[in-house]
């Protein structure tokens, strides 16, 4: 049997409290697309890191090409033939895709050969790009490609990609899985992160499946169904999320003739945006990054007025009104960038329990934080939502994305709202907390809430949702229902396809 492209033999490494990797030991075969598969906290970005040099291991060893492989930084990894895509890009909106490009280089070329070459890799890989073009014009489909092909310039033997498809629409997913099917016939091999289970199992050789950071099996994904790879992750089995029956009510969200300018020089304008959704009834929408979903939601919260369009609550004008006043209301919102805008990093979870619950859970007394009945709680949130933490006093950014995502989700939720929109509810999340977050949701719609759903995760939006409607370029297209759509169709109304009264065949 021929010797593996990386061996990697007792990994090990630990944290002030948490071993994050314990002996992990598997190979990464020759021109093999290598899936590496584990639930929020399971140790796959620690091990990804030494991998690629930005962590050192505590112990353990391994072995490239046959030579033993200590990368002390990325640079170093980068040289011994191994590049990562990221999951979020490390790119500069105002530079365009050359200058992008050659930041990431140990050695780049001159200009004009770096450009010709970006030209001439990119569309032998089937993902053109224009050497000339912003970053920050670009979608987020052609800024994953930037990134990939910063990598394939240094010729890579190992690519690493972290949730490569979370920002693509199943066109895009369909010409980025021929483009790896390509590089592993060229004899580049692939070391794949990714929750989207049935992808691995259409594109990946072998996976390898991590638990609390031990290795706890090795399968080949197309022998093994979606279902018993999330519970080889998770240890148990687990629900499949199931709606009840809901009789519809009142419209409790009224958008009409809603438009916002971009926020910045880079950021999607709303344009003339209508929507409606009833008690009782999930509404999903979706598109690709950077059309405008996060300046709907801002839109919506009251993050940001609106001059033009109307927005009613529960038959209530609020377009003027900010934030507090629609929370009290009953309007609750959980957006995408969980560290930093849904949470305040250094604040325990306590903390940051009060900064959103503290009117609508009653936290305050004569004026004052009653801290025992916000530690109360989050603790509930903390327990109902399975968050992985220490306890309620630990720091936001201590905990792994996933686990930040069910405190954030579940601290929305459990102040009841009347309406709740929420941006990406379970990226990040692996399958067991994703499904115990839709079921969350399903549930609030069941009780009477009306919820707008954002995501680019269009199989969840399929699984939740009673209608769907599509973002493009800051437009919104009329919702349609679920029931018969098919993913292609969505796909193409995300990429801005008119005619689509056909979606119902």
């Amino acid at each position: 049997m021929a010797d593996p492209l990386l061996r990697l033999t007792g990994l090990t490494k630990a944290y002030p409290g948490v071993i994050a990797n314990d002996d992990v030991n598997f190979d990464i075969g020759e021109n093999e697309i290598h899936a590496l598969l584990g639930e929020n906290g399971a140790g796959k970005s620690t091990l990804v890191k030494m991998i690629y040099g930005l962590v050192k291991p505590d112990r353990g060893s391994m072995v490239l090409q046959g030579q033993d492989y200590t990368p002390s930084e990325p640079s170093e990894a980068r040289q011994r033939g191994v590049g990562m895509v990221f999951q979020h890009f490390s790119l500069f909106d105002a530079l365009n895709v050359a200058e992008n490009v050659a930041l990431g280089m140990e050695n780049p070329p001159k200009t004009r050969e770096l450009a010709e070459r970006i030209r001439t890799v990119s569309e032998e890989y089937g993902l053109p790009l224009d050497p000339s073009r912003i970053v920050g014009t670009l979608s987020a489909g052609e800024r994953q490609r930037v990134e990939i092909i910063r990598c394939l310039l240094q010729d890579p033997k190992l690519l690493i990609m972290d949730e490569p498809t979370s920002v693509l629409t199943p066109q895009e997913v369909d010409i980025l899985f021929q483009t790896l099917n390509k590089l592993r016939a060229e004899g580049t091999s692939i070391l794949y992160i990714s929750h989207k289970l049935e992808e691995i199992r259409t594109l990946c050789d072998t996976a390898t499946i991590l638990r609390l950071g031990k290795k706890v099996a090795t399968c080949t994904p197309k022998d093994t169904s979606a279902r018993e790879l999330a519970e080889m992750m998770v240890g148990a089995s687990f629900a499949t999320p199931e709606a009840r029956q809901t009789t519809l009510g009142e419209v409790a969200l009224k958008v009409a003739n809603l438009s916002l300018p971009a926020p910045g020089a880079f950021g999607t304008p709303l344009r003339d945006v209508s929507l409606s959704v009833q008690r009782g009834e999930v509404l999903g929408i979706g598109g690709v990054a950077g059309n405008g979903q996060d300046e709907l939601l801002a839109a919506l919260s009251g993050e940001r007025l609106s001059p033009a369009g109307s927005i009613e609550l529960l038959g209530t004008d609020v377009s003027r009104q900010g934030p507090m006043a629609r929370r009290d209301a009953g309007l609750l919102s959980g957006p995408e960038e969980r560290l930093g805008h849904a949470a305040a990093p250094n604040m325990s979870l306590t903390e940051n329990g009060v900064l959103t619950a503290a009117r609508r859970e009653g936290l305050l007394k004569n004026g004052f934080i009653d801290w025992a009945a916000a530690k109360d709680f989050t603790e509930k949130v903390i327990s109902t939502f399975d968050v992985r933490t220490p306890s309620a006093n630990t720091a936001a950014r201590a905990l792994s994305g996933g686990n930040l995502q069910k405190y954030v989700i579940g601290r929305e939720i459990m102040q009841r709202p009347e309406v709740l929109v929420v941006n990406q509810p379970t990226w990040g999340v692996d399958a067991a907390a994703a499904a115990a977050i839709r079921q969350a949701i399903l549930d609030l719609a069941a009780n009477g809430a009306a919820i707008v759903v954002i995501s680019q995760d269009l199989d969840e939006l399929m699984e939740i949702s009673d209608r769907f409607a599509a973002l493009n370029e800051g437009r919104l297209t009329d919702a349609v229902p679920v029931a018969g759509l098919t993913i292609d169709t969505i796909g193409l109304m995300m990429g801005g396809a008119q005619d689509m009264e056909v979606a119902h065949a």
